[in-house]
């Protein structure tokens, strides 16, 4: 069977993730407590015991993401007679460098500090309460581009999620005056998202521009899986490419659904969601409609994986 692991983005954490697994599997503690001498603070502390507030903080958030859904990924191989064999893998956001890391083409170590660096700049790119995003739901994708351009200011859209389900990022009155517009060109709904900042929007531009001195000192090689990009939904050709992709990454938007269907015309028949929750599990199922998909957060969707 043709398989494409996914791994989520910001959103998906939450106070006590991977509890279960990490009493099952001690790959769960060890890449923690890893990430936390690399980052020099408690990291399963802080995703056990919060507080949510600090967690949700994109410097925090975006190091417990990735260390989660590498130590889940290495959990099921653990768990597992024998590996399990993927065809391919991809990240939403900053999901990509959790699967660039499963893939080896960034060391865990390296990943965790990129990430940690990634949401510092990302935090102090815009000022606090001058940039927004919103989620619009049941506008097509060209429509919710033109509410964007239409209106004055910095908006664009930042996420294109499934079918009807996009994401758009810029200055806040921008995005108060896009939400408008996307409700008056027919959305269902469109409402402001609890972010701290307008990510995967050229307000990001600042960020982009110091993390690609980071990124430039940082080993990439080309990973032994495929991985299919936000950017360019494509896999790149070579390791200057990935690191041009997710320099872009920062303030483009991200081509989920591309990504999808890209990986499904590859040949993926199941998908495994490494990470806490099942969002990306429920956007494969509005992509691709009736590929199968197991989200290895929880017990039952582990010992689903471990049975394929």
């Amino acid at each position: 069977m043709n398989i494409a692991a996914i791994f989520p983005g910001q959103g998906s954490q939450s106070v006590g993730m991977l509890a279960e697994v990490a009493q099952r599997s001690p790959v769960v503690r060890e890449r923690f407590a890893e990430a936390s001498d690399a980052l020099s603070f408690d990291l399963w502390q802080l995703t056990q015991q919060g507080p949510a507030e600090i967690l949700g903080q994109t410097e925090n958030t975006q190091p417990a993401l990735l260390t989660a859904s590498v130590a889940l990924w290495e959990a099921l191989q653990a768990l597992r007679s024998e590996p399990l064999q993927v065809e391919a893998m991809a990240g939403h956001s900053l999901g990509e460098y959790s699967a660039l890391v499963c893939a080896g083409a960034i060391s865990f170590v390296d990943g965790v500090g990129l990430v940690r660096k990634r949401g510092e700049l990302m935090q102090q790119a815009v000022p606090g309460g001058q940039g927004g995003m919103a989620a619009v739901l049941g506008l097509e994708d060209s429509k919710v581009r033109a509410c964007c351009a239409a209106v004055e200011g910095v908006v664009t859209a930042a996420n294109f999620n499934a079918p009807g389900q996009v994401v758009i990022a810029g200055a806040k009155a921008a995005v108060d005056l896009a939400i408008q517009a996307c409700k008056d060109a027919g959305a269902k709904r469109a409402v402001a998202l609890d972010v701290s900042g307008p990510f995967h929007s050229p307000l990001m531009a600042p960020a982009a521009e110091e993390f690609s001195k980071i990124l430039d000192a940082t080993a990439v090689q080309m990973p032994r899986i495929t991985v299919v990009q936000n950017v360019e939904a494509k896999p790149a050709g070579n390791e200057h490419q990935i690191r041009a992709n997710l320099v872009a990454q920062l303030s483009a938007p991200v081509r989920w659904t591309e990504t999808i269907e890209r990986l499904v015309n590859d040949g993926a028949q199941q998908f495994i969601e490494s990470g806490p929750g099942n969002v990306l599990s429920g956007l494969v199922k509005r992509i691709a409609r009736g590929t199968p998909t197991v989200a290895l957060s929880s017990n039952e969707g582990l010992e689903s994986a471990i049975g394929l």
